[in-house]
């Protein structure tokens, strides 16, 4: 069927459903119980047959008769509803099975089972529609398989992709664990200006726009909040930080977003030692809570975070693999060592931004966490 005929079948059936005079939007659930709750309780549940109305979509419809299996997903796990005509009655299971798509919301209440082949279940004794949907989902063995399409409709990618849903879950998880780990140790968490008269803390092109109470351009931040909290500091604020979004009107991919969450913290009376060890810690804390583990396999690299960072020195990181010290380079030397690194790329504008791309090019060869000191000043925003 084509997309068109799927919905002009579904509008039939919603047109079914108020024939019958049921409302197939209507503003409550009577849910009781979470799919998730109900599956660790669920031989508790079972033994005391206590009745009991679950709600979600539905996911999955397998009839065999006069009987109708429906997995339905509520966001906190997923469950059979098993409807038996001989218990629902012929009107009700015949109203599910003319009325009922795969992507409807529904409201199921029964008593938890286990069916014959032992899978957990709620034998419905009534059930009642709580949104009708009008277009399909995709099929759920195979999601969205057009990469472009998956961008776009992230909604339905995170429905029917549990990696894609995991990582939402695992993000929420990464930053609220980041700012306790702040908070425990006596970090302010502010909010300051998205909207900067001039952008600064970085390096990189800003968004414009323009404010019209005051008729004048200004600009989306591409820092969270450095400078702002460096001025917190100056007002008597010895540890601040923010998680918030910036904003880099450049070049995108799935690696390089042009907004995206960025933490940035400040302490008074600690120097880069301090704020190493901290980094240090607050990443193995953040693995550990996040994903159970500070081992990975990136690519071809085995990856512990829960080692000594080796340190490393700029200028000498430049000077052993090009053999030019950055900092008494001329430009035309800078330059020349640039093309021969990179022998298909375009001559940068400035002799910095040419010291940045051999920087650039040795980062990709080192694997695993690692602290970079000596940066010349003239590479700092």
């Amino acid at each position: 069927m084509s997309l068109e005929d799927i919905r002009n079948d579904r509008l039939k059936k919603l047109a079914t459903l108020r024939e019958w005079g049921i409302d197939p939007y209507p503003a409550v659930s009577d849910r009781t119980v979470a799919i998730g709750d109900l599956l660790t309780s669920f031989d508790t549940c079972k033994a005391v047959a206590e009745t009991l109305t679950i709600a979600g979509r539905v996911m999955a419809i397998r009839e065999h008769g006069g009987t109708v299996f429906a997995d339905v997903y509520d966001g906190t796990g997923t469950i059979q509803g098993y409807l038996k005509q001989d218990t629902l009655g012929d009107e009700a299971f015949e109203l599910f099975a003319k009325a009922i798509d795969i992507g409807d919301f529904v409201d199921i209440t029964g008593t938890a089972v286990h069916t014959k082949r032992g899978e957990a279940s709620v034998l419905a004794t009534s059930w009642n529609i709580l949104s009708k949907s009008l277009r399909s989902l995709p099929e759920k063995w195979v999601g969205i398989t057009d990469s472009e399409e998956r961008l776009r409709r992230r909604y339905l990618d995170i429905l029917t992709n549990p990696k894609a849903r995991e990582i939402v879950e695992k993000r929420s998880v990464f930053w609220n664990t980041a700012r306790r780990f702040l908070l425990d140790k006596g970090y302010v968490e502010v909010e300051t200006p998205v909207l900067e008269t001039v952008p600064g803390g970085a390096d990189a092109e800003p968004f414009v726009t323009h404010h019209n109470a005051l008729d004048i351009d200004v600009y989306l931040r591409i820092s969270a909040g450095e400078l702002w909290q460096k001025k917190l500091m100056v007002a008597g604020v010895p540890k601040t930080f923010e998680i918030g979004r910036i904003f880099r009107n450049e070049g995108m991919s799935h690696e390089h977003l042009q907004d995206y969450t960025q933490l940035e913290f400040y302490e008074s009376y600690a120097d880069y030692l301090y704020g190493m060890k901290l980094v240090h810690d607050l990443y193995i804390t953040l693995a550990k809570e996040t994903f159970g583990t500070t081992a990975f396999t990136i690519d071809e690299h085995e990856v512990e975070l829960d080692t000594e960072w080796p340190v490393y020195d700029f200028t000498t990181l430049i000077f052993d693999t090009y053999g030019i010290d950055p900092l008494k380079a001329s430009e035309k030397e800078v330059f020349a060592f640039y093309a021969k690194a990179n022998p298909d790329a375009k001559t940068p504008e400035s002799r910095e931004r040419a010291i940045d791309g051999l920087w650039k090019k040795i980062r990709k060869d080192i694997c695993g966490p690692a602290f970079l000191t000596g940066v010349p000043v003239f590479l700092e925003p």
